[in-house]
């Protein structure tokens, strides 16, 4: 701050922390502030006073309602300066509790879909998300601040990075970081999810193929009740790396049925893959990631969903 001048006298605030109530003094009618606490003497620049009063709001030191800054002696020979300050000061407390409105946070979720790496500790630089995170594994929402930040996937337990990315994640978004391929050749990708409900009477899902083995496929929709030769199919050819986007179907209950791509079906038809039964509740939205099995001698594949978006009534 610069020196205030009243009456050819200049004034020297001295500055109190931590703070305290607000004790006004009957001698504020002689114009001085009277506080209680540990003090040290500064001469506030404008810069200094914002700085100062940002510090206090993010150490939780100051309540809007019971306190206030303190300063000693403030003797003001003139009441009009007097009042002057005392409004400035007013002033600058309502400026500064818009300076420190936080923006929307981003959301973040990760899903490690590689069949044979390690467990993997994820970082935002040095800020851990996640530990250990095993194949298959899908993470729930994570909030972090908005902004550009390189992620890496470490080896368990240590800090030896298996695969890195930078993305920009924006405020009140949602994203998923999936990490696929084989170890050798280990992906990382940030991936926009929607955090919107689905069109009315409908579901969004989306299908991403991390699968390292099974060669492509035709994905099936099965209709409960409904056999798999009186569907087409939802989508074909998908190979690793595939994303679908979100696709919207009408809502109900689904089997989801994969062939190898190309498959002419008939009765006899073996699938690569046959899920269970799910209803999907209209306004819902999934992603659903194709992933190898393990512990098989034959190539073969399973999904795992992640959900994106549940409406009010969603049941899966």
């Amino acid at each position: 701050m610069e020196d205030v001048k009243a009456s050819g006298t200049s004034l020297v605030f001295y500055m109190r922390i931590p703070m305290h109530p607000l004790a006004l003094d009957p001698s504020l009618e002689s114009g001085i502030f009277v506080g209680v606490g540990i003090s040290f003497r500064h001469r506030l620049r404008a810069a200094d006073r914002l700085e100062w009063f940002v510090s206090m709001f993010q150490s939780n030191m100051l309540h809007a309602s019971r306190r206030f800054m303190f300063f000693k002696p403030l003797q003001l020979v003139h009441p009009v300066v007097r009042l002057a300050v005392v409004a400035g000061a007013l002033t600058l407390l309502s400026g500064c509790q818009a300076v420190v409105s936080t923006a929307p946070a981003a959301q973040v979720r990760i899903i490690n879909a590689s069949p044979d790496a390690p467990g993997l500790d994820m970082y935002e630089g040095s800020t851990a998300l996640a530990f250990n995170l095993g194949f298959g594994t899908i993470t729930s929402y994570i909030p972090i601040a908005p902004g550009s930040f390189t992620i890496n996937a470490d080896a368990s337990g240590s800090k030896q990075a298996l695969a890195t990315n930078r993305s920009i994640f924006a405020g009140s978004t949602q994203y998923t970081i999936l990490v696929g391929n084989t170890l050798a050749n280990l992906q990382q990708q940030t991936l926009t999810d929607q955090s919107q409900p689905a069109p009315s009477g409908q579901v969004s899902l989306r299908f991403i193929d991390q699968t390292t083995r099974s060669g492509a496929v035709d994905i099936y929709l099965v209709p409960s009740g409904q056999k798999l030769p009186a569907v087409t199919p939802l989508v074909t050819g998908v190979v690793f790396s595939t994303n679908t986007g979100y696709l919207n179907v009408p809502s109900g209950a689904y089997t989801i049925v994969m062939v190898p791509s190309g498959t002419a079906i008939t009765t006899t038809t073996i699938p690569s893959y046959t899920g269970p039964q799910v209803a999907y509740a209209a306004g819902a939205v999934r992603t659903i990631v194709l992933i190898d099995q393990q512990l098989i001698t034959a190539p073969g594949l399973q999904v795992i969903t992640a959900e994106d978006f549940n409406s009010a009534v969603a049941t899966s």
